[in-house]
């Protein structure tokens, strides 16, 4: 077999000379079926054109529906017209050449300097000319006067204001001469610019513009051919009248006509002409609207396809299943076929799968004949089975298989999972890998593939399996670590005041498979800190700052407050796999930042974490169920002391504000250095506001955190808070305190009514609590004035969340295509798929985020400590 490799390709346009050869038949009527159902003849069905019923051969190919791949055809028309598409080509042609001689209006030696610059190939200099052609004022050839021609989109052109036709149009550019178009960026001999005015029109096979036969018998046509049968109608209008000697007026109205119908058949969304439609109002989907966008030829018919050995369905999650494992349907895997290749090794084992197997099974003989393995034949298929043969049997528990979920933006929206085959209709999953998939469980859809060669699996299993895939390539740090759920379990296991009997140590250390039961550090009791202990590696040391300690630290606490305070105010210190101190909170486990979950990743292999994590959700999802975590308005109930301090603080902000006010109509408030005295006072209204907010903030978190640092802690939202596992102490502010001031694009909200925000303000107040200050919190209710506040800032989330969405898909899509052709190649360096270079070194440093460190590639301190501890 002789190997080719296609040089280039080009896009060209017919001239009528082609488009007439090309044609199978003219068509000259616009009836399409006669009263019987037969196609007319020379009408839109005409049996030339290709057949779509059985029974009926083609009249060019002889061929029946099977096999005729269909034929083109054309319609001659009465006057020119011009195509669309080439309006601004034509009007740039125009306004370079002469109407008269239809040379370029530029001096003889002017053109043969710029030939000589082109050395014989056809270049495009057309803005060039332009350029040096708009002052001309008469022909340097023959001296006709040289007028402005202007487009009127799409087809409608004026030259020296006066309306010229296509005929007209047709005759300037036939004078053009060939070494002049050559400069312009015209291969004559595949393109010639009266080609742009069209004399005939190519009308497509029946093959791609079927009719329907609708239940009722009658003939629903395609778009497309109803937009040619307004074509020819108006072209045998025009025919008639011209014939006829109509008035140039009627004429021109026709001709005007067809090129409207013309128009819209290649493109029913021009920009300045009103779109073709149906009786029903539907636009009409021409050419252009067939191949454009995301429901257009390629993206809709050619790039996305369905695939077989693939399941979809609703996901749900699985704490007691592993990391890298996936619950699948046993319908699914009933349906789901591996192939397994026989040989010396594996023939008894496959010969046991046929007999056993209750589901379809399919061998396939070495000459690549398949057959079915039923009841009836089983027996005679276990006897043929030999060295050589392949059989596809049904997914089992260990088989390798590749989950995705769309939209798939990164390469860590498809991993490999091990299958577990579970009963049920859903997919199941570990809520820990859901990051990476951006997924959740309100409904989310996701998609099982089976790899159905070895190579396939082996990549599967080396290069995507799920627990490999800790580090992201984005970021350098975790992505796969415990959220929510996790961290509060984390957080509730290793309080200072969490502790268990023997018999509930028992129960847990069973959970996690410990067999043997460490003493006890607590009298005759197990702190919650020994628990977990025993799911860390025996050699890990670490020393790090909590988030419950910064939280402390913020609400003013020290750690001579009570020994309890004092326990959460530590450092997280772990000996040799043993918690000395501290919590452990969403510092320890959380995605990004998280120091024992990076730790365990970069220190260990991924089996190792993967265990952390099994080990984790059965202790955390444990201690959750027998503890239970209670959510209560009466957690956000304030004391008298918060209410007066409250009131307090917005009166002195508001003091402030008054004040601040004065003196910037005054003009005498300092200005922010590269700000105006606008943008500095508006900066220092929203500092005033957020250090109000702080203060009382700090106040009610330091109230609050007497439900952990009691004998007895309570697990409710301000736990969460406080582990970082979901909301923040701005949420218990806006619920407890006051809401502060109103943001909109981090400034106050400034777009209203004319120089005041809402009509209940007085106009020019530049007040606090004119600018969108709210005094009230969601617990107590905000008065009508506020809640519009509020609204205002929270359309902004609203608006960014649809918008941000569309525009940064779209915008990510050009991205990633325009991207996708570039490779790292062997030598390092980064290149196209045409070898042009891109860089020297991929990144220009050479290192892959994965292999960084939160994107230090090298950490020197850390590097140089264990060098020192190998010495030593």
């Amino acid at each position: 077999m002789i190997m080719k490799k296609i040089g280039s390709v080009e896009f060209s346009i017919l001239g009528p000379e082609m488009i007439r050869k090309m044609s199978a038949i003219e068509i000259k009527t616009p009836e399409t079926y006669d009263k019987d159902g037969y196609p007319m003849e020379g009408g839109l069905m005409d049996a030339h054109l290709g057949v779509i019923n059985p029974g009926i051969r083609c009249k060019t190919c002889g061929q029946g529906m099977r096999n005729c791949p269909g034929h083109f055809g054309h319609i001659e028309l009465e006057r020119p017209v011009v195509h669309s598409e080439f309006g601004r080509k034509l009007e740039l042609l125009m306004n370079t050449t002469c109407k008269d001689c239809g040379n370029i209006l530029l001096p003889e030696e002017q053109i043969k300097k710029l030939q000589e610059e082109a050395k014989g190939k056809v270049v495009d200099k057309t803005k060039k000319i332009m350029i040096k052609t708009k002052t001309v004022k008469k022909c340097p050839h023959c001296s006709a006067p040289a007028h402005k021609t202007t487009l009127d989109k799409p087809t409608n052109f004026f030259y020296n204001k006066e309306r010229i036709y296509p005929t007209q149009i047709r005759e300037w550019v036939e004078k053009i001469p060939e070494e002049h178009l050559r400069i312009l960026g015209y291969d004559t001999t595949r393109i010639k610019p009266e080609w742009f005015i069209m004399t005939s029109l190519q009308v497509p096979p029946i093959t791609i513009r079927p009719s329907i036969t609708l239940d009722n018998g009658i003939k629903s046509e395609d778009d497309l051919t109803h937009k040619l049968v307004d074509i020819i109608r108006i072209n045998q209008r025009l025919k008639d009248n011209i014939e006829a000697g109509a008035p140039q007026l009627i004429i021109e109205d026709l001709w005007d006509l067809l090129q409207y119908h013309v128009t819209t058949y290649f493109d029913n969304n021009t920009a300045g002409v009103p779109p073709a439609k149906h009786r029903s109002g539907r636009p009409l989907r021409t050419i252009i609207q067939r191949l454009k966008g995301k429901k257009g030829r390629f993206r809709y018919n050619l790039t996305g396809k369905r695939v077989n050995h693939a399941a979809r369905t609703i996901i749900v999650p699985d704490p007691y299943i592993d990391l890298s494992e996936l619950g699948i349907p046993e319908e699914a895997a009933k349906e789901l076929t591996v192939p397994e290749f026989v040989t010396e090794w594996n023939l008894e084992t496959v010969k046991k799968i046929v007999e056993k197997s209750d589901r379809p099974v399919y061998i396939i003989r070495p000459n690549g004949t398949r057959r079915k393995v039923t009841e009836e034949n089983k027996e005679e298929i276990v006897k043929e089975i030999d060295i050589g043969y392949r059989i596809e049997r049904n997914l089992k528990d260990g088989d390798i298989v590749l989950f995705n979920r769309q939209p798939s933006l990164h390469r860590m929206s498809m991993m490999a999972h091990t299958a577990r085959i579970m009963p049920g209709k859903v997919f199941r999953m570990n809520p820990i890998v859901c990051p990476p998939y951006n997924a959740d469980f309100d409904g989310d859809e996701m998609n099982c593939h089976v790899p159905q060669t070895e190579e396939g699996k082996a990549e599967a299993k080396k290069l995507m399996l799920a627990r490999d895939q800790i580090i992201s390539p984005r970021f350098g740090a975790p992505v796969i670590a415990p959220k929510e759920d996790g961290v509060s379990g984390a957080f509730a296991l290793t309080m200072p005041q969490t502790e268990f009997t023997k018999e509930t140590a028992m129960q847990l250390m069973y959970e996690i498979g410990v067999t043997e039961l460490p003493k006890p550090d607590r009298g005759k009791k197990y702190s919650g800190k020994l628990i977990f202990s025993q799911i860390l590696p025996k050699d890990l040391n670490l020393e790090y700052e909590s988030y419950t300690s910064k939280i402390f630290k913020q609400a003013g606490m020290k750690p001579e407050d009570g020994k309890i305070i004092e326990q959460y105010m530590n450092k997280v210190k772990i000996v040799n796999g043993n918690i000395e101190s501290g919590v452990i909170d969403s510092a320890s486990l959380s995605e990004g930042k998280g120091v024992l979950v990076d730790t365990i990743a970069r220190e260990y292999d991924s089996i190792v974490l993967e265990q952390f994590y099994h080990d984790l959700n059965r202790l955390t999802g444990y201690i959750l169920t027998e503890k239970g975590m209670t959510a209560s308005l009466a957690e956000y109930d304030v004391s008298n002391n918060i209410e007066t301090l409250k009131n307090k603080v917005i009166n002195e902000t508001m003091k402030k504000a008054e004040e601040l006010v004065e003196s910037y109509k005054k003009g005498t408030m300092e200005i922010i250095p590269g700000r105006t005295i606008q943008e500095s006072f508006e900066q220092y209204m929203m500092r005033i506001s957020a250090e109000a907010k702080d203060k009382v903030e700090k106040a009610i978190m330091q109230e609050k955190l007497q439900y952990v640092t009691g004998e007895e802690a309570v697990l409710n939202t301000i736990a969460m808070i406080l582990s970082k596992s979901r909301g923040s102490t701005t949420n218990l502010m806006n619920i407890a305190g006051f809401w502060g001031q109103a943001s909109v694009r981090e400034g106050r909200p400034k777009k209203g009514f004319k120089k005041r925000l809402i009509t209940s303000n007085e106009r020019a107040d530049e007040g606090l609590l004119a600018g969108g200050f709210i005094t009230n919190n969601f617990l107590d209710g905000m008065t009508a004035k506020q809640y519009f506040y509020h609204s205002m800032g929270g359309r902004q989330g609203e608006v960014d969340t649809g918008v941000s969405t569309k525009v940064s898909g779209y915008l990510y899509r050009r991205l990633a295509n325009s991207l996708k052709d570039i490779v790292s190649a062997p030598d390092g360096t980064v290149r196209t798929a045409s070898n042009s270079l891109i860089q020297y070194q991929y990144g220009e440093d050479g290192v892959f985020p994965k292999n960084t460190n939160k994107g230090k590639s090298v950490d020197v301190l850390e590097e140089y400590k264990k060098m020192k501890a190998k010495k030593n």
